[in-house]
């Protein structure tokens, strides 16, 4: 601004609040932040863990796509996995004026003080995907049947090995992988699991010779492969030196993508070592791609387009007088209160149904398969 020789007063502020915007995060706006009006020109503030994982930005653009359709404007903001930054950028959006919030936490108890500050400034949140955990400064949440994402990962796991028709009885060798120790969702998806897979170490069919079975030695903080690949990387030196791996449940693909390359550091992969079957969840491109090739053997696919169609109903409701669509409000409780909850049903996804499921329904192209 410095290099222009004039520049009125109303021209300058409008400039430097649009570089404090463009600071804090994407915007598709095309006016000032103070011109809202009603509800539907209002501006709703999105904000995702990460860019690192292709999930979470398909999600920001779906959240934005249907919230702007709905006649809204947005501000969408990355916290890449550092809940501090996350906290300012909220902080940071609830002083531009946004009307409401759609949050997806990264850590799910670090919240507690900004949702206070919205909670005071009339602002409703939607905790997506990740429940909030320990305020009552919550209003909705929109997510999949998270228990019903392990159930689907270790049924496929004890139905590839033998175990659920009985064809085989084992003892066949598992390890158990959870995500992040920070995302509520972790505890329900290997709850999920372990209600499956539980009966069948009892009775000594599936064996974890890391002996690592409880939740707080398997979890994964922010969900990370290369974490995930150093683990599997310990286990196996430690306890497969004469043995092999039959199968992993992995909860998320990155985590997968992470395991398999360990596998296969250790020689996995051949005829005479196959890899062991393997979990997944989100039905990222790179995952996909895997399972066509053999590697992974199945995801669990979440359709975030209905998700972030979801979310943005409950702002659009809320803000309009409206009570939003739940079907679950007794399930998610996040220690301050029972968060009502709409919960849209999971997919397991595999070779055999990859292209009718993700292909098909214009989810992946086919074109970024190859």
């Amino acid at each position: 601004m410095r290099n222009r020789r004039a520049v009125t007063l109303a021209t300058a502020v409008t400039a430097a609040l649009a570089l404090t915007l463009t600071a804090c995060g994407q915007s598709s706006e095309g006016g000032s932040e103070q011109d809202k009006g009603s509800a539907k020109g209002g501006t709703i503030g999105i904000a995702m863990p990460t860019k690192s994982s292709e999930r979470w930005i398909a999600d920001g653009k779906n959240v934005v796509a249907d919230l702007e359709s709905k006649g809204y404007k947005t501000k969408l903001v990355y916290g890449e996995d550092d809940p501090d930054q996350q906290v300012s950028q909220i902080e940071n959006l609830i002083t531009q004026g946004v009307k409401a919030l759609i949050i997806a936490a990264i850590d799910n108890k670090s919240l507690n003080n900004v949702l206070q500050q919205a909670k005071d400034a009339g602002i409703p949140v939607i905790s997506y995907d990740r429940l909030i955990l320990g305020t009552k400064n919550v209003d909705y949440y929109a997510t999949f049947d998270n228990e019903k994402v392990g159930e689907l990962q270790a049924g496929y796991l004890v139905e590839k090995l033998g175990l659920k028709d009985g064809s085989k009885k084992g003892p066949f060798n598992i390890e158990l992988f959870a995500g992040s120790n920070d995302d509520n969702n972790t505890r329900y998806f290997f709850g999920g699991a372990m209600k499956v897979l539980q009966p069948y170490i009892d009775k000594k069919q599936l064996v974890v010779k890391s002996g690592q079975t409880k939740l707080t030695e398997v979890t994964t903080l922010r969900w990370d492969g290369a974490t995930a690949q150093r683990r599997m990387d310990d286990i196996l030196t430690k306890s497969y030196k004469t043995d092999e791996v039959d199968a992993v449940l992995s909860p998320y693909d990155g985590i997968s993508i992470g395991i398999i390359s360990a596998l296969k550091s250790d020689g996995y992969g051949s005829k005479d070592k196959p890899l062991p079957v393997i979990s997944g969840q989100d039905a990222e491109v790179a995952s996909v791609k895997s399972i066509i090739a053999g590697e992974q053997s199945m995801t669990v696919y979440k359709d975030t387009r209905e998700l972030a169609k979801v979310a943005s109903g409950m702002v659009d409701a809320v803000l309009n007088g409206k009570k939003p669509e739940v079907n679950d409000t007794k399930t998610y409780d996040n220690g301050a209160k029972v968060v009502p909850a709409y919960l849209l049903e999971p997919v397991a996804v595999d070779k055999s149904n990859y292209k009718k499921i993700v292909v098909d329904s214009g989810y992946i192209k086919e074109s970024d398969l190859k």
